[in-house]
């Protein structure tokens, strides 16, 4: 899976990408740099000290995101 959500400081927006099956946990900031996680609680964690709702041009994306990662797609 693939999430993009728009940062308010870049022109190339986030990205997340998500790939259980051959155990890729990825994600590009707004400025182009990345980082990998072994696992998705890492990126979680990652994204919840990292990123911020205020940091995006539509906040609720944010929560969306996390909640879609997390695998609770009801909740959305």
């Amino acid at each position: 899976m693939e999430f993009i959500i728009k940062a308010k400081d870049g022109a190339i927006p986030c990205l997340v990408t998500i790939d259980e099956d051959n155990g890729k946990y990825m994600l590009r900031n707004s400025d182009t740099s990345g980082e990998v996680f072994q696992n998705k609680e890492q990126l979680i964690q990652w994204i919840e000290s990292e990123w911020y709702p205020e940091f995006f041009e539509d906040e609720d994306a944010y929560s969306q995101l996390l909640t879609m990662i997390r695998g609770n797609f009801d909740e959305i």
